[in-house]
């Protein structure tokens, strides 16, 4: 058990949900937000592998040191009593009344957690704070120092050189914007403060690694999920015998494309709901690639093209200039594309989001007519929804579970995912078995696994910003 313990409006809370990986833990920027100590269990599989106890701020951290050292001194007590005394503090029935602050936060502590105290690097360090880091060191409980950078960082090197008097361990954590990797060696770092703790603690640091390579798997699934029910999703309407089918296409055409989106945001919840991420908010003016238009060409041109599928496309349409096939070849990224402006609009049409599925007319078994509208057959397609649920992916498995607002994506994030030639080479065998017409369910099962195992290999967590 691990008490999160420190000044008011700290991070603690943060620190907390962080850790253990729940978005349940109340975060306020007014001091005072927690009242009462709360234990968060971490479990896996119903198997508990520690607990983080969020607790109230110091309040009155220098009558508290004032209290202990004269009852050390009536009592002529020596250091090894110290942690008696903080208990004997606890335990006194005026102080729940008087002190209810720091009984709430000391109790979990006399109980046997370990401490760590958490500091906001934005302000600078001062005595009133080594009232509270002398009260914690009388407990003699394993402890350690979270220098957390919540705005600026401006006096870390001042906090370091004062906690290092104090504790065996100081680490600068962003509790909000923190990554797995890091978290993961803040407990292992915890386990080496205390012997008998090390093996319990690299036990749960295994138990968590092996979650995180299941949640990846799970990822993976449900982003292949997301594409063969994508490429397979067709939409039809019943024909009259003198119906002209071509007057339904604009409907079937709007109900396919409301399909799909309704489709990748099932996805999307899914993906949060795997990293349990239950309160992630989506702010579509901030999303800005995942949240614009699936079908739109910024969209594509991010996600879908590449270079060479410019200059095809623009060759077989006869749309290309001369400025998009400088884009195609030369450009620095997809992105550069974009300059080609209007032109571009000419290739999509002709390969992208303009060409995704079309109409057809197929017999009814029983007699009649069906206006049916996909399946999609286009080649970049599939690009385009991994793309997208590929870095939906990496931003909700990257987040720290104290960060409550939206996720914000600049147009430089598609880039930082880049597909590799010959990951894209792999995953055109099961995408091009995904397009054939009349695949059973079983081939379909096949090709899924398939693709599920390319895209494992694939998810690769951006970094979190700086």
């Amino acid at each position: 058990m691990l008490a999160v313990v420190g000044h008011p409006n700290k991070g603690k809370s943060s620190l907390v949900s962080t850790l253990a990986q729940d978005d349940s833990v109340t975060i306020g920027a007014d001091p005072g937000t927690t009242l009462r100590a709360r234990a968060y269990p971490m479990r896996i599989d119903g198997k508990l592998l520690y607990t983080l106890v969020d607790t109230p701020g110091f309040q009155r951290a220098r009558q508290v040191l004032a209290w202990l050292e004269s009852r050390a001194r009536e009592d002529s007590a020596s250091a090894a009593d110290r942690p008696r005394l903080v208990g004997d503090f606890v335990a006194h029935s005026d102080h729940l009344s008087r002190f209810p602050d720091e009984c709430e936060l000391l109790r979990p502590i006399v109980a046997g957690a370990g401490v760590l105290y958490v500091i906001d690097s934005g302000v600078p360090y001062g005595p009133e704070y080594e009232a509270e880091m002398e009260i914690l060191r009388w407990t003699g409980a394993p402890s350690m120092a979270i220098i957390n950078p919540i705005e600026r960082s401006d006096h870390v090197e001042q906090w370091q050189a004062a906690l290092s008097q104090f504790f065996r361990v100081v680490r600068v954590i962003n509790a909000v914007a923190v990554d797995f990797a890091t978290r993961r060696q803040l407990l292992l770092a915890f386990g080496e403060l205390e012997t008998s703790w090390r093996a319990p603690i690299e036990a749960a640091v295994d138990a968590l690694d092996e979650a995180r390579r299941t949640q990846q798997r799970f990822a993976a699934r449900e982003i292949a999920e997301i594409i063969v029910n994508s490429l397979s999703l067709v939409v039809e309407r019943k024909l009259g015998s003198d119906e002209d089918p071509a007057l339904f296409r604009e409907a079937l055409e709007a109900e396919y494309k409301s399909s799909l989106q309704r489709l990748e945001s099932d996805h999307r919840r899914a993906v949060q709901r795997i990293y349990e991420h239950h309160i992630l908010e989506a702010n579509a003016a901030d999303l800005e690639l995942l949240e614009q238009d699936l079908f739109s060409e910024d969209t594509w041109l991010a996600f879908g093209l590449r270079r060479r599928d410019l200059v095809t496309a623009g060759a077989a349409s006869g749309a290309a200039t001369g400025a998009v096939v400088d884009a195609a070849l030369h450009g620095a990224s997809l992105f550069a594309g974009m300059v080609a402006g209007a032109a571009i609009g000419g290739v999509l049409g002709w390969l992208g989001a303009g060409r995704l599925a079309e109409l057809k007319v197929v017999n009814r078994p029983l007699g009649g007519n069906l206006a049916r509208f996909g399946p999609s057959k286009n080649l970049n397609f599939p690009f385009v929804l991994l793309g997208r649920a590929r870095l939906h992916w990496s931003l909700v498995a990257g987040r720290a579970h104290a960060m409550r607002t939206p996720i914000e994506l600049g147009a430089e994030s598609a880039s930082r995912l880049p597909l590799e030639p010959a990951a894209r080479k792999e995953l055109e065998k099961p995408f091009a078995r995904l397009r054939k017409s009349g695949l059973d369910a079983a081939k379909k099962v096949e090709a899924a696994e398939q693709l599920q195992h390319v895209i494992e290999s694939v998810l690769v967590e951006a970094a979190p910003p700086a």
